[in-house]
């Protein structure tokens, strides 16, 4: 007997029914982008308790050649990992990751909210503007707004297309300090006190930000920073 069977044979209301679980799988394999649980309600039948359906049919897909995962708040069917390397095939990638993005995503997704400077600090040497432009271009980091000093320097964070693409569900997933030392990112003896700090990529400015918008009398005042060029 099948587990949505079980639950029916019992006295407890899973909250959704064998069609509200039909219906969900119809929807997600249908859909040619992944589908948040508001897109799911607006779909089905009133009353459905679509988180429990999505977890139900989660746990129909474990251990099958495809999955039901959740990444960037939002659901999708995706190959399972081991199975993988039956779909790769050779391709020519038209443009690659310099060191100098890879870096620049990584102190972006840690870090968030942070400007140019902020970064250039972290990796101590300048980031040209190319390197930002990548990383824009494949919608994995966008402008949030602008820090509140001299020149208004615009802050930067990640999308929800950096969680999807990654395989996260919020940024608070990315590896911690301990993990990225047993993945052998880190080598040798670290400094005192040195620590990842936990990343939040939440949509409200923070205390020190603004809103976009136009250049205001700071901006006017100092000019807008140069796009100096680096590594």
């Amino acid at each position: 007997m099948g587990v949505v069977a079980q639950l029916f044979e019992t006295n407890v209301d899973p909250g959704f029914t064998p069609e509200d679980i039909r219906v969900a799988e119809a929807l997600l394999f249908a859909a040619t982008e992944p589908l948040d649980e508001a897109a799911l309600t607006a779909r089905m039948r009133d009353g459905c308790h679509v988180g429990a359906a999505l977890a139900e049919l989660q746990r129909h897909y474990a251990g099958r050649g495809v999955n039901l995962v959740r990444a960037g708040g939002r659901w999708m069917f995706r190959t399972a990992p081991d199975m993988a390397w039956l779909l790769s095939r050779e391709q020519q990638e038209t443009r690659k990751l310099s060191r100098a993005a890879i870096e620049t995503l990584a102190i972006i997704a840690y870090h968030q909210p942070v400007t140019r400077a902020d970064i250039e600090e972290i990796r101590g040497v300048a980031v040209s503007k190319g390197a930002i432009d990548v990383l824009m271009e494949a919608g994995w980091i966008r402008m949030r707004g602008r820090r509140k000093a001299p020149g208004r320097p615009i802050t930067y964070g990640t999308t929800p297309a950096f969680l999807i693409h990654f395989g996260l569900d919020t940024v608070g997933d990315l590896p911690g300090l301990d993990e990225l030392q047993a993945a052998g990112m880190f080598d040798g003896k670290l400094p005192p006190g040195f620590g990842v700090p936990q990343p939040d990529d939440g949509d409200a400015l923070r205390p020190d930000e603004e809103p976009l918008g136009e250049p205001g009398p700071l901006e006017q005042m100092w000019g807008a920073p140069e796009e100096p060029e680096g590594e």
